[in-house]
Formats: C-alpha cells, structure tokens, sequence
C-alpha cells in the first residue's frame, strides 16, 4: 500500500509546456489489458481504435480564469490569489499568497488582465472596468481566506473579466499566455466551474467528433468541477491513508439512460479523463449507475472493482497523484508502470498539454 508504487522519475523536457497542434495531433498510448499489450498511435487515431455502439462519456466541466493578480491597498504589496469556490452571503474562498501576513477587514484591488474578458474602452485598447476589490474577512487555514468581493455578479462573470487561466505551475511556473484561454479549455466546456482541466479532453476537435459519428461511436456528457486537490500529492506512506478531496459533480437522467443502454447492448462505456470515471462510479457504488448530484470524495486506489467503466482515456499524470492511483486501479500497477516507463523511453509528453493513453 506503499505510495512509492506509483512513484517514477520523469526528465524535465518531457513536461509539455505548449500543446500540440491540431488537439488530435497528440500521441496515444494503447494499453490492452487482456493482452498486456502497448501499441503506439495518434489521439486522431481514436475512431479505428474504438468500435460501433461504444460509448464516450465526456467531463464538460469549463475552467474559470481563477488566477487573480493585485495588491494589497494598505501597503501597496503584490498579492496573488486562487478562487476556489462560492460561499454563502456573497462571499467567496480564495487561496491567498502575498510577502507579508495577512490580516482580517484588509483589501486587495485585483486589476484586469489586458486579455480579459472585460469590456474595452472607446478606443479598444485597455479594458474599461475599475479593479475589483476584495476584502478579507476570515482566515480559513492553510492559505484559504472568506472573502467578500466588491462585485455581486456570479463569480464565472466576474473572473471572466478579472481572472487569469490558472494553469498549473509545471507548465510556464503557472504563467498564462493569451491563447491558454481557449487552449486550456475542452471544445466542448459548458459548465463554469474547475480550477483545472479535465485534460484528457483537451485533443478532441470537431473534426475527430464527426468521424467518430461516422463510425458509430456516440457520446454523452458528464460534470465535474475540478478542484485543486487533484494536484495534491500523496504524503502519508501508506496511500490509503491520504485524505481525499471533494469535487461537485452531476450525471443527468439522460446521460445515465444513454449509459445503461451502451452496457445493455453489449457496447463498452469509454471514460474520457479520471475526472468521468470519478462522477461514473460515484453514480454506480451500489452496483447500479443512477442519476446523482453533489459532492463527492470517492477515493479510488488498488485494488478496486469497477462498476461502470470499461476503458478510459487519459492523460499522463504527475507521479504520487490520485490520479495515477486510479490509474492504477484500472490497468493493473504492474501494466502502469510498464506503459510509464515505455513512454518515458519513446519521448512522449507529459502532463495537461502532454500526450495520452488509452486503455481497453
């Protein structure tokens, strides 16, 4: 139950800091299970690796800009901050960071980026908003502060216009650049909400939607935010043992009716991303898969008996992650690291803008 299973060395060149183009552009990985086979293709392979009647099921969760940029207005230092979710009374959680302690009434002035969401001035060059402001008026713990912003929108509309992409700190130390807003998003986002991405999505195009229609192959939507818990690692020695985060999900009446009657005629369900296999199994836990909403904190590691998934799609995770131990849990430990190491080998890229396996 040791974390160190899932443990590897990575070379740093291998961390993908720009995504391929076209999306569908990027390598895949093919783990058979049944076979303990690899096989090496491209995600525009997808089509002619999947059979008719199978059944996609896509996280389409949307990543808000939660990255904001400020200072703090008593003192004038530089402040940075991570929105993580909506709280009661207006109020949001933020992960804050700045030089010098933070105090309780204090308040930030957050400025807009120049690729902002914000509407322009007359002569279109700088947005025209004023900073937002946000007052800090409970320490949380562990960097979380309650805070109440100056602006009473929805919070998707306020960061769309305040916030920058908040990309992971391996890839640019966590530094956005104007097409990330769109990059780091799925084609198919819809529903604000994740601090990150669901990345295995992240290479499919309209054009590989349409030839998998023409090939029988369907798809349905699931969400889950994600949250930044999903890039926390494993510290404890035993991996059972590490407390797990919570994500807000949903699996509609419809998306579980397409779902059980994939299974029913035979057909496999094709998780694309941890991020569905997490919202698939949580819906499925006492054996049959229902419609389900809430928070959940399921924690899946070896061994584990799934319930609603039959192969998965994802990216190449960081090494003492969840993520990797659900991985795992799916392929077999032994069969994952194998697949690692022969990626390592053949130069694949990692990580969110990174390359992909895909496991039957």
């Amino acid at each position: 139950m040791s974390a160190s299973l899932i443990d590897y060395d990575l070379p740093p060149e291998l961390i993908a800091q720009e995504p391929v183009e076209p999306r569908d552009a990027a390598r895949l990985l093919v783990v058979d299970r049944s076979r303990r086979t690899l096989a090496h293709h491209h995600f525009r392979d997808l089509p002619r690796l999947l059979r008719a009647g199978d059944l996609l099921v896509l996280n389409d969760t949307r990543v808000v800009p939660a990255r904001l940029l400020g200072h703090r207005q008593a003192t004038g230092g530089k402040w940075e901050g991570l929105f993580l979710k909506e709280l009661d009374a207006g109020c949001w959680e933020i992960l804050c960071q700045s030089r010098g302690k933070l105090r309780e009434g204090e308040v930030i002035a957050v400025a807009p980026p120049p690729d902002g969401g914000c509407p322009r001035s007359t002569a279109g060059q700088q947005p025209a908003a004023p900073p937002l402001t946000l007052t800090l008026v409970q320490r949380l713990g562990e960097g979380r502060w309650r805070v109440r912003p100056s602006q009473t929108a929805a919070p998707a509309v306020v960061l769309e216009c305040y916030g920058h992409m908040p990309l992971p700190p391996y890839i640019r130390k966590g530094r956005a650049q104007p097409q990330d807003r769109d990059r780091y998003q799925t084609v198919y986002s819809a529903r604000p909400g994740a601090v990150a991405a669901p990345t295995a999505g992240l290479h499919f195009t309209p054009a590989l939607f349409e030839a998998l229609r023409a090939g029988g192959i369907g798809w349905t939507y699931v969400t889950l935010h994600v949250g930044l818990g999903t890039f926390r690692p494993i510290e404890t020695p035993d991996y059972r043992q590490h407390p797990m985060h919570a994500e807000w999900g949903e699996l509609s009446e419809a998306a579980a009716h397409e779902i059980r009657s994939c299974r029913g005629r035979g057909a496999r369900v094709v998780a694309v991303g941890t991020t569905s296999v997490r919202v698939l199994e949580t819906a499925a836990r006492d054996g049959d898969l229902h419609p389900w909403r809430g928070e959940t904190s399921l924690y899946i590691y070896p061994p584990y008996r799934f319930r609603a998934v039959d192969a998965l799609i994802t990216n190449f995770h960081l090494p003492r992650t969840t993520l990797l131990l659900l991985v795992a849990a799916f392929a077999g430990v032994d069969l994952v690291q194998q697949a690692y190491q022969t990626a390592i080998a053949e130069r694949y890229r990692f990580y969110s803008y990174g390359d992909a396996m895909l496991i039957l």
